[in-house]
């Protein structure tokens, strides 16, 4: 009988288990493969001419202007504010409803237990629902940092634009687990049952492995602290490797199971991260280095006519002699159109790592240096052209995105004859040597291009020093 009993109880959990693998695995992958032919058809009607986004009005243009400029949340949309306004409803509700189902399951035998105190019974089943809200966040958590995403092209998102929601749904999921695990450690201790912490159950939920994954996942926590991240920023950068444990720490604690709809998210982006290390582990060629008196960089990559990408790209460097495991993200210059066999980007020395890449440069030939890259990754596509006048304000460095718009519209202007929006750039500087990268608007191949037809105006000014 208890071997029929055994048997039974395996067969209901690999049905349950079976069932949550295809409700959270088989939607998520299905939206994800829907959303990479969605892509590839649409670049291919655009290569073909049947895609132009000339005219083209968004009827949302209103709901995309920021809302919020300063605060906690950092720049904040319409329509971004609205998403989280809804999606702390969600957990709100969702809370709600679990915390008046798990009150309601409570008997007095278990308020018996706990020596007749009912709040301590409650606290017990608040701790849970906590720690399953949180679990909602961590669903979404890796969607947002999954660069070559096929999903988040189709709510118009792309993956650098998408770090805030990462970071906004990371302080959710640690707030939310930390408020877990202190409702468990007190509950334990007016209980007086503190040898719970001890318990590795190999049946249903493990607490050992819960509270590595809390005390792991709290390490990367205090490094994202917006000072502690500035001034340590290698800290922050290695600490995050941490979360291959807290994952899988995280597995153990509430089982595979439990853990069906937060491995969509976490399954994607582990693809992700195959292929960009499969693409970083294959060097590419440093064609050449412009190297200006404002301590800024253009460093150029021979690339193939092929590789086509958008307006304010972004491509990862990794320069092995400097650091093996930091990627950097800069802002791609270069006009797929108008330089084809050319990717550029531009560094300005800010901090340890670019100041060892200046001296590097300045020192010793640029074909002596091993590079790696991944990317480009951007928008799938721009809408430039739409308007009847770009005006473009910038301080810095904060040109390089801007100066990718102008290439691409000089490459619209020169090489497909198209007319272009009236364009103004209006940038400060601290130094008046800042005033160097202005040079970099035109690309080194650019000497036989005629722009006098394009109306730019450019306005700048030094601000201090």
């Amino acid at each position: 009988m208890n071997q029929e009993n055994s048997i039974s109880c395996l067969y209901i959990y690999n049905v349950y288990l079976g069932y949550n693998l295809l409700v959270y695995m088989f939607t998520v992958l299905f939206v994800a493969v829907a959303g990479c032919i969605y892509l590839h058809l649409g670049k291919k009607l655009s290569r073909d001419g049947h895609a132009s986004e000339v005219g083209k009005k968004s009827h949302f243009g209103g709901w995309r202007q920021p809302v919020l400029v300063r605060g906690p949340l950092g720049m904040v949309s319409g329509i971004e504010l609205g998403f989280f306004i809804m999606f702390i409803g969600l957990l709100v509700w969702s809370f709600s409803n679990y915390l008046r189902a798990g009150f309601s399951q409570i008997t007095p035998a278990q308020v018996q237990q706990n020596d007749g105190k009912l709040w301590v019974a409650r606290l017990d089943a608040a701790s849970q629902k906590l720690g399953l809200v949180g679990n909602i966040c961590l669903a979404f958590l890796f969607f947002p940092v999954t660069r070559a995403s096929s999903i988040l092209p189709l709510f118009g998102l792309t993956s650098e634009g998408s770090i805030k929601y990462h970071i906004w749904l990371g302080h959710l999921v640690m707030l939310l687990f930390t408020a877990h695990g202190l409702c468990c450690f007190i509950f334990w201790h007016v209980t007086k049952s503190l040898s719970q912490m001890l318990k590795w159950q190999h049946v249903g939920i493990a607490n050992v492995p819960g509270e590595l994954s809390l005390l792991t996942g709290l390490c990367i926590w205090a490094t994202t602290y917006p000072r502690v991240r500035r001034k340590f920023f290698e800290l922050f950068f290695y600490t995050h490797y941490l979360y291959i444990l807290f994952i899988l720490l995280f597995i153990l604690h509430v089982g595979i199971s439990n853990a069906c709809n937060m491995l969509p998210g976490f399954f994607l982006f582990m693809i992700d991260r195959y292929l960009r290390f499969l693409q970083s582990r294959r060097h590419v060629r440093l064609a050449s280095a412009r190297i200006l008196p404002c301590e800024a960089l253009e460093l150029n990559f021979a690339k193939t006519s092929g590789l086509t990408y958008s307006p304010t790209s972004i491509l990862f460097v990794n320069v092995p002699s400097i650091s093996k495991l930091q990627w950097h993200p800069f802002t791609v210059v270069s006009s797929s159109g108008l330089e084809q066999d050319r990717l550029s980007v531009v560094i300005k020395v800010e901090g340890t790592w670019t100041r060892k890449l200046y001296e590097k440069l300045a020192s010793s030939p640029t074909d002596h240096l091993e590079v790696s890259v991944e990317g480009p990754y951007g928008p799938a596509s721009t809408q430039f052209s739409r308007h009847d006048t770009i005006v473009m304000v910038c301080g810095g460095s904060g040109i390089t995105p801007f100066l990718s718009i102008i290439r691409e519209l000089i490459y619209m202007k020169t090489v497909l004859k198209r007319d272009t929006p009236k364009l103004l750039l209006v940038s400060a500087f601290k130094k008046s040597s800042d005033l160097a990268i202005l040079d970099l608007i035109l690309p080194l191949s650019a000497s036989g291009l005629d722009i006098t037809d394009m109306d730019l105006q450019i306005s700048g000014k030094k601000i201090m020093g």
